[in-house]
């Protein structure tokens, strides 16, 4: 037995030991389940003493049924979503429930609680396992069935209701989605500030899907985490629609707009024909939002959309495109064409889908139509004579405009990659994202004037010859084929081309990562980075005052400016000690609720949130490849889109199966099933 005031085994005590805290009356307010003993002075929980489930220790007590003297909000926040509360509330609602039913039967009262049936929690542990591992939904009555062969004890006494079957499948996910959606819930209303990450997608029949994820921050421990929110089928229309979906979203789980602070869309489609209508509307709505685009996954960065209006750049799309569908299938003898084929696999190129490609965009792609481009052209001349197709192709590829295009894309691809990468470290410093850009964009400026390597190196290989009759200009050969269209008239439209090309990307890319975003995050760096701080203490002084003026007026609304300025020389000073500490170190330490730093400057604990809450990391990253990958092969298999987004929650967000709470699942599903039986929802 624990003594009261005691925390059981498993669970450390939080008591600030240094400071006297006093119970808040105004906790009971928002904590229903709390009571105090006035006498002892200790806090309950009603709940978990009524059910006294056991936790994973497998003890029936925790600090809240035993009484705890952990007067702190975080506390109550921990406790209010950790499985042993929530499987309390399960049991508490399943014994309400049950005497509902047995209403008029005083005889059968006398139950306290009833258990969570193991052969329930059996199929649906298999439910959740199959969504993990992305197995279809027909196979569970096999994997069922297996499991009794192997003598799975819960199965063998299948004593459960009607309700689990096989053909329930979908139902069962749904309740999985709702528990795992309710802990989002928890962690956004807990969180200080939340990011917002949209990414479009369009499938083979045309159909927009948007998929929404979300960054939040705990105050508990100051550590981030990203949830997938769903995935909303789009009718065809303009910005409205997407604003009006992700208003939806943001009602549905609670999202006040004073919390969303940043937004980042994560597809070139969505940024290209629809991002300057979301991001003013919701600016409009969220005050402190600021928008950084296709900053968490990197394969978008290139604003292939963007640049569509460039008319040769279609043209050498339909080029490239017709030599993939021509050779993707040949199986004669060179190493280029098997390259060719082993980018469709690489990239996962779907051939088959009526959505156009984007062939600028795909470094593999274009790299290898360059290495194979002297062994294309000779088939294609050997085939031209019998096929057309073969012909205007050949015609196509020995053009000087098709070779010193491709080149351009082999100098622009490689940097936007390198950009990409940085953005899925996951402790990016964010001291380097502005020069990072300023760079990019410096570099392509340099090369509408001065030609880029592979380029360059082109120009240089080419072997001028005259012409037999001597007359006309020359003859110009690359790699033993003459290319055709050489004319000064030629050359001139390529350097307009190359001009408006390498503008086209360079304002695209100005354009995902405004000025005003970039100095913001400048300026978060500026403060909250140690490794940034001037190495002598006597230059500590000015330092940064500048860059948090600019950080106090953004977020003027929630921070108090002249406390922060008051606070800013001992703050400095302090960060100065710590420079062994990271970006994400350092602000972690500023939210964490029980830190000193955090009660001593509560204006920069304020703007650190807002700078965990900006969408990075490889964490997100995956979680968003993932969701593509899923909706891509989720479709491929269901006529319909019903269930998918439960699909995809439990498979992106789905903790391992030891971790999950599956009596409040199982709560869910008998509620969504049984007619008059009472909807429980954990708030």
């Amino acid at each position: 037995m624990v003594p009261p005031g005691k925390k059981p085994a498993g669970e450390t005590s939080n008591s600030n030991k240094k400071c006297k805290r006093y119970f808040n009356e105004h906790w009971k307010e928002e904590f229903t389940w709390l009571e105090f003993d006035y006498e002892r002075k200790l806090m309950f929980c009603i709940e978990c003493r009524q059910a006294l489930v056991k936790n994973k220790h497998g003890k029936a007590e925790n600090a809240f049924t035993v009484g705890t003297d952990n007067f702190q909000r975080h506390a109550l926040l921990r406790h209010v979503t950790s499985g042993a509360h929530r499987q309390a509330l399960a049991v508490n609602r399943e014994q309400l429930a049950f005497e509902t039913r047995v209403h008029g039967h005083p005889e059968l009262r006398s139950v306290i609680k009833v258990e969570v049936n193991p052969a329930k929690v059996a199929v649906l542990t298999t439910v959740y396992w199959m969504a993990k591992e992305e197995i279809p939904d027909e196979k569970c009555s096999s994997l069922l069935d297996f499991q009794k062969f192997n003598l799975c004890q819960a199965l063998l006494a299948s004593e459960h209701s009607e309700y689990y079957q096989p053909g329930s499948v979908r139902e069962m996910q749904a309740a999985i989605a709702k528990v795992l959606h309710n802990e989002a819930r928890h962690r956004i209303k807990a969180s200080p500030f939340v990011g917002l990450v949209v990414d479009e997608t369009v499938d083979v029949l045309e159909r927009r899907n948007l998929t929404v994820f979300t960054t939040t921050v705990s105050p508990c421990n100051g550590q981030t985490a990203a949830a997938f929110l769903g995935s909303f089928e789009l009718p065809a229309g303009e910005a409205s629609t997407v604003v009006g979906k992700v208003g939806e979203v943001m009602r549905s789980f609670g999202i006040p707009t004073m919390k969303m602070t940043w937004l980042s869309a994560d597809s070139a489609s969505l940024v290209a024909e629809r991002l300057g209508g979301v991001g003013t509307a919701l600016t409009s709505l969220c005050p402190l939002l600021a928008e950084m685009h296709c900053l968490a996954h990197g394969s978008s960065l290139l604003p292939a959309e963007g640049v569509v209006s460039i008319e040769y750049l279609q043209q050498y799309e339909t080029t490239v495109d017709a030599v993939y569908r021509l050779y993707s299938s040949f199986r004669g003898e060179g190493d280029g064409l098997r390259e060719l084929r082993s980018v469709l696999d690489l990239c996962e190129i779907d051939l088959g889908s009526t959505r156009a490609i984007r062939w600028t965009s795909i470094f593999p792609a274009v790299e290898a139509i360059d290495s194979s481009w002297p062994t294309l052209v000779l088939l294609l001349e050997s085939e031209a004579e019998r096929s057309p197709v073969a012909h205007g192709l050949c015609e196509e590829l020995k053009k000087f405009q098709f070779v010193a295009f491709t080149k351009i894309l082999l100098d622009v691809l490689p940097i936007f990659q390198k950009l990409s990468r940085f953005f899925q470290i996951e402790d990016f410093d964010l001291s380097i994202l502005k020069p990072i850009v300023s760079s990019t964009a410096t570099t392509l400026q340099a090369q509408k004037s001065t030609s880029g390597q592979n380029l360059q190196e082109f120009l240089n290989e080419m072997n001028e010859h005259p012409r037999d009759d001597g007359e006309g200009e020359s003859r110009l050969y690359y790699k033993g084929v003459e290319l055709a269209n050489c004319s000064q008239v030629h050359l001139k439209h390529f350097e307009h081309l190359k001009e408006s090309y390498l503008e086209s990307v360079r304002g695209s890319l100005l354009d995902r990562f405004p000025g005003s975003v970039l100095e913001a995050v400048s300026s978060f760096s500026a403060i909250f980075n140690p490794k940034c701080y001037p190495q002598s203490l006597e230059d500590i002084a000015s330092y940064g005052v500048s860059e948090l003026n600019f950080l106090l007026q953004a977020y003027s609304r929630v921070v108090v400016s002249e406390r922060a300025r008051s606070d800013f020389p001992l703050f400095k000073r302090i960060v100065f000690s710590l420079g062994q500490l990271s970006f994400k170190d350092l602000c972690v330490k500023l939210v964490y609720s029980n830190s000193e730093m955090h009660e001593l400057f509560p204006d920069f604990a304020v703007l650190a949130a807002i700078a965990l809450a900006l969408p990075l990391g490889s964490v997100l990253a995956e979680k968003i490849n993932r969701g593509r990958e899923l909706l891509k092969r989720g479709r491929s298999r269901r006529t319909k889109d019903e269930g998918l987004s439960d699909l995809m929650k439990i498979a992106i967000d789905g903790p391992a199966v030891h971790e999950f709470d599956f009596a409040l699942a199982i709560e869910y599903y008998e509620s969504m099933r049984e007619p008059g039986f009472i909807v429980a929802q954990v708030k």
